[in-house]
């Protein structure tokens, strides 16, 4: 089988006949040009993405040329009026919203299950249409229930949906969020009670958001726990900790190691940015939060 071709060498037989004849912009000039438009080549062990809610003051377009000058491969958590423009500029949306009633209202509520059911098949055919195969997905609050009865409830709504999600190849994500800080009384707050939803439902189709930033604060140990779950995660999004801002040494975490341990456990999918920027420059802050988790 032949081997595929490098980014430069597919540049390289586009421009080539142009380049030819368009002297004196050379064949060198021209690809230069192309490989800037291209952005950066990063590592290539981390895939990139940046959550779009934490830049909601850019117009959205700007926001695709930023990230594509800084190498991101996706925004994420954009729904489908959104999804257009990000294929405009060549970029992916690495977890789609579009489904759903937030992230109060979730599969650990019985009386929502039918609402919940209707509104995820309908994007399922939308999801495979734009190419993507992820779509978010949240627990609710506890509102004084039980974690057991929560798993219960929770794993019969969501195993109602398993036989759509594996039809379609799309996979539900559901996200833990710590109920310390931000999101007072969500349920599904910590790591092994969302293993214990993923091992109720049991279907690949069905994986953890796992939020370095949220589950920080709620139980720690996160290189540990990535890699005693991790065939449990599908998503990754950073943030630091304290505060949900900068991921650089002002903070408590060392994001080049929790990501040298994602990519030990042979992930191969997409890691989110979702901290909210605090300097004047949230581009510049974007940009190095990048470079911080683009490990070699």
């Amino acid at each position: 089988m032949e081997s595929k071709p490098s980014r430069r060498t597919a540049l390289k037989n586009m421009l080539g006949t142009a380049a030819a004849v368009a002297a004196p912009f050379s064949l060198t000039d021209a690809l230069a040009a192309s490989e800037a438009a291209l952005g950066p080549k990063l590592k290539g062990k981390i895939n990139h993405s940046v959550c779009r809610w934490c830049y909601g003051k850019i117009p959205l377009e700007d926001l695709c040329r930023e990230a594509k000058a800084i190498g991101l491969q996706s925004i994420e958590l954009q729904g489908p009026n959104e999804w257009p423009t990000l294929k405009k500029y060549g970029l992916y949306c690495a977890l789609p919203q579009g489904a759903g009633m937030g992230i109060e209202k979730g599969f650990n509520n019985p009386t929502l299950h039918d609402e919940l059911v209707a509104s995820y098949e309908a994007i399922f055919p939308k999801l495979v249409e734009a190419g993507y195969n992820t779509v978010i997905c949240f627990s609710g609050n506890r509102n004084g229930m039980s974690d057991e009865q929560g798993l219960e409830n929770s794993a019969k709504g969501l195993k109602r949906l398993m036989a759509s999600a594996e039809k379609h190849k799309v996979t539900m994500i559901m996200e833990l969020l710590n109920s310390k800080v931000n999101h007072k009384d969500y349920m599904c707050d910590h790591t092994a009670w969302g293993v214990a939803l993923c091992e109720r439902v049991g279907s690949e189709r069905f994986k953890l958001l796992y939020d370095i930033y949220h589950m920080q604060i709620m139980e720690g140990d996160v290189i540990a726990t990535i890699k005693k779950y991790h065939p449990y995660i599908g998503h990754y999004h950073t943030g630091g900790v304290p505060g949900r801002n900068e991921i650089d040494d002002t903070q408590e975490l060392y994001y080049p190691a929790i990501m040298k341990a994602i990519v030990e456990t042979g992930y191969k999918g997409y890691v989110g940015q979702e901290f909210i920027p605090k300097r004047p420059d949230a581009i510049a802050s974007l940009r190095q939060g990048v470079e911080i988790c683009d490990i070699a």
